[in-house]
């Protein structure tokens, strides 16, 4: 069995309203290095067939919405 890690994330176009607040808010507690931030999900699973399709028909039918998020993911063996 291996362990599946998926990254999914808004497309770089697309205003990430959540990233935005959460920048906003570091910098009025004084971090004022951070210039942008981005926020994703990460979702991980326990499968038996960890097959580049599987994933991806997994990820494209349900775990990610591909007209507006990208998604990569690694397999732990």
């Amino acid at each position: 069995m291996a362990t599946v890690r998926i990254f999914v994330t808004l497309k770089p176009s697309l205003l990430d309203s959540a990233g935005r607040t959460v920048a906003g808010s570091l910098q009025k507690l004084g971090y004022n290095e951070v210039d942008e931030v981005r926020i994703g999900k990460m979702i991980e699973m326990k499968v038996e067939d960890a097959s580049e399709q599987r994933i991806k028909e997994m990820c494209d039918k349900l775990l990610a919405n591909p007209v507006i998020e990208d998604y990569r993911y690694e397999v732990v063996a």
